[in-house]
């Protein structure tokens, strides 16, 4: 194997096939504000999991084994089941380029979590953007014009911290020999679509109405930005450094803002525009100087190679199989 190669076309090729997941969620402030029915945030959370993940089932045919059915049941309660309705309640009652820029405040959750279930110590680079990105999204949040809804803000941010928990977990425990991102996405949509259901039916019930607007956007919503995203999400967790693979998430409220400025008539002020700018800023300088994407770290642990290649080459094998 090219180890050089490897360490730096593969993972440009798989933050470009992962970035498609934040850029498609990025769309789902402007489809949920312009097709949806008001006022129906769990039935789009259940439109947007439930079928895609039986679909996912349907095409790869593979179910949970062991201890992955707990597993599951938690990640699809986390990126899922809680994640997708606060989704919705926030895109329902803040601007879209608000509502997105809300989960910019994700990479540095993600990296205080790691810290503490995957001991990854943050470097002084990554938590130093990590908080740049937090204040782009103060300035956005708390600019004179945001017109905010307190309880849009909460479940943005509420929304923000179940999927950074989501991710870290994810990483944790990988995937199981065997199985794909599909298979993986497919339980977890299942799942979140499973624990959805009796609440939806409970406590909003199905909208009265479902024009061919909503029809489309249900169908977009959980093809594109539900089996296809997650399916390219957790392909991307699973062979990115979590440090890489965090602030992706600032793409989702650049395409928001783009689309509702540009097919909304929507604006931000000056302050809300110098406080995308930074959150725009934390992502591309995470990316283009993460040490991890750029293969120090691999360069540093192969210094001492000569003592590692006298291990048996059949058990260096079995240390890549996770």
């Amino acid at each position: 194997m090219n180890s050089s190669t490897s360490s730096r076309s593969l993972p440009v090729a798989t933050l470009a096939l992962t970035a498609l997941a934040p850029a498609s969620w990025g769309t789902t402030y402007a489809v949920t504000t312009q097709l949806l029915p008001p006022g129906h945030p769990l039935f789009a959370g259940l439109m947007r999991a439930l079928p895609a993940g039986l679909l996912a089932l349907a095409l790869t045919r593979v179910l949970p084994r062991g201890a992955w059915w707990w597993k599951s049941a938690v990640l699809g309660a986390l990126n899922i089941g809680a994640f997708f309705p606060l989704l919705f309640l926030s895109a329902e009652r803040l601007p879209g380029g608000v509502a997105a820029t809300l989960g910019a405040a994700q990479p540095l959750l993600i990296a205080g979590l790691a810290t503490v279930a995957l001991h990854d110590r943050p470097t002084a680079w990554r938590l130093g953007w990590g908080v740049i990105g937090v204040l782009g999204v103060g300035l956005v949040v708390l600019g004179p014009a945001a017109k905010l809804d307190a309880v849009g803000v909460i479940a943005g941010l509420a929304g923000t911290a179940t999927m950074a928990a989501g991710v870290v977990l994810t990483k944790r425990w990988g995937r199981p020999a065997g199985v794909g991102p599909m298979a993986l996405a497919g339980w977890q949509l299942s799942v979140g679509g499973l624990l959805l259901l009796p609440l939806t039916l409970a406590v909003e019930g199905v909208p009265r109405h479902l024009d061919g607007g909503a029809v489309g956007g249900y169908l977009w919503l959980g093809g594109m930005g539900g089996l296809i995203a997650y399916t390219l999400w957790f392909r991307g967790i699973g062979k990115l450094p979590v440090g890489a693979s965090a602030p992706l998430v600032l793409i989702s409220p650049l395409v928001a803002t783009v689309v509702g400025v540009v097919a909304l008539g929507e604006s931000l002020s000056l302050t809300q525009s110098l406080g995308f700018v930074l959150a725009l800023a934390a992502l591309l300088a995470a990316q283009l100087n993460s040490p991890d994407l750029l293969g120090r770290r691999a360069h540093r642990t192969a210094a001492p190679a000569p003592v590692r290649e006298e291990r048996p080459a059949a058990e260096i094998q079995g240390a890549r199989v996770r």
